[in-house]
């Protein structure tokens, strides 16, 4: 059952809103091939907030998932493109569709 999750917000800096969308969207790959993520969203909140919304039946696959490829490259980036450090939440989840 999938009952955990994983919300990112991330805030652009001014005039890196487009790389930003671009970083987030160009790693749906590296999401695909992540058998322990069972969905994996980018999202656009405001013109310079960000999202990634990930869900998981394990622990191990939420772990797994922190620290794969998609974790590595956002913040091996976020010095240069975001204006404040990513916020990470762990979430559970109460009830799923």
């Amino acid at each position: 059952m999938v009952n955990l999750a994983i919300l990112v917000r991330l805030e652009a800096k001014p005039g890196k809103e487009q790389i930003v969308a671009d970083f987030i969207t160009g790693a749906l790959p590296l999401a695909m091939e992540e058998t322990g993520t069972i969905n994996w969203f980018a999202l656009q909140i405001g013109p310079s907030t960000f999202g990634i919304f990930d869900t998981f039946e394990t622990s191990e696959a939420r772990a797994a998932h922190l620290g794969g490829e998609i974790a590595k490259a956002l913040m091996a980036n976020a010095p240069d493109l975001l204006a404040v450090d990513p916020v990470i939440e762990m979430v559970d989840l109460l009830a799923v569709k």
